[in-house]
């Protein structure tokens, strides 16, 4: 059976998982195969080849773009696939292969988490639509960046955390949000936040700000339980409490039992903005960026 949607445009990290994804590239091709799927493979050797993959496939006229690795992987294939705000080709279709380490981006949409039954769901039987946000930040040369994610972006201790966690050896793999946080919190010196999501404002003590597509990140947390991604608005949580709220919040977020809590401020909008009385990190999608001023 061949895809509604024409010929995939297979980009594969293989590295991604430790190096996982390459063993798997037989078997993913093998399944492909199987069910009458054509398709081209990609494979990316560094930084951007991803983005750069997916819009010259849109680009040379195909509209099925599937991206085979980790949240960072896709990351990289949806910047490739938007241009200027608009889709670089008519109606395009995003796939997701979450091979060798996984993602917390198909968590949402509940697919599963291993390379042979996820090309079961390129065949198209099921679509889902896709918001993407797109995150206007400071670059370390001080001029503004601007960055698209379909998942989850921080700005605050969260991306301090992906900051730290992505000096870490790789052999800690997913672990790598977990020890950098340890790692993060203790030194971390939270001030004021001032963020606005649609017409609701806050302004005071934030340690953390999660603006949210999607609901899962950090190696399978629940950060946003109430987030459709396809809802046309994201979501915000402004962390206000003291950093020992990390004891008692960080267990119950794995389930999504976290909210509501009084020391969690919960928005919504279409547009955020995220300022701070100090250069806040920022993360999107488990990728180190800038710093605020930020817009969402």
């Amino acid at each position: 059976m061949s895809s509604p949607f024409g010929s995939l445009a297979v980009i594969v990290n293989p590295v991604s998982g430790k190096g996982r994804v390459a063993a798997e590239i037989p078997e993913i091709e093998r399944q492909l195969r199987s069910r009458g799927l054509d398709y081209e493979i990609h494979l990316t050797t560094g930084p951007g080849d991803a983005t750069r993959f997916a819009r010259e496939a849109l680009e040379s006229g195909l509209r099925f773009v599937v991206a085979v690795g980790g949240d960072g992987t896709i990351h990289e294939v949806v910047n490739g696939m938007i241009v200027d705000d608009r889709p670089v080709a008519p109606d395009p279709v995003l796939g997701v292969v979450a091979a060798g380490s996984g993602s917390d981006f198909v968590r949402t949409f509940g697919l599963p988490g291993d390379a042979v039954r996820s090309v079961h769901h390129l065949s198209g039987e099921n679509l889902y639509q896709l918001d993407v946000g797109k995150i206007t930040y400071r670059a370390a040369d001080g001029s503004a960046s601007t960055r698209y994610f379909p998942n989850i972006a921080e700005a605050g201790l969260g991306g301090a955390v992906v900051h730290r966690a992505n000096r870490l050896p790789r052999f800690f793999g997913r672990s790598r949000y977990f020890f950098g946080f340890w790692m993060s919190l203790p030194g971390y010196k939270p001030g004021r936040v001032s963020v606005q999501a649609g017409r609701k404002t806050y302004e005071g003590r934030g340690v953390t700000v999660v603006v949210a597509n999607c609901q899962y990140f950090g190696g399978g947390m629940r950060i946003s339980p109430r987030s459709y991604p396809g809802d046309g608005a994201l979501d915000v949580l402004v962390f206000k409490g003291p950093k020992s709220d990390s004891f008692t919040i960080l267990p119950k977020v794995y389930k999504g039992e976290h909210v509501p809590h009084p020391n969690i401020v919960e928005m919504k909008g279409t547009t955020v903005t995220v300022e701070g009385d100090q250069l806040l990190p920022i993360e999107a999608d488990g990728e180190p960026l800038g710093t605020t001023p930020a817009r969402r």
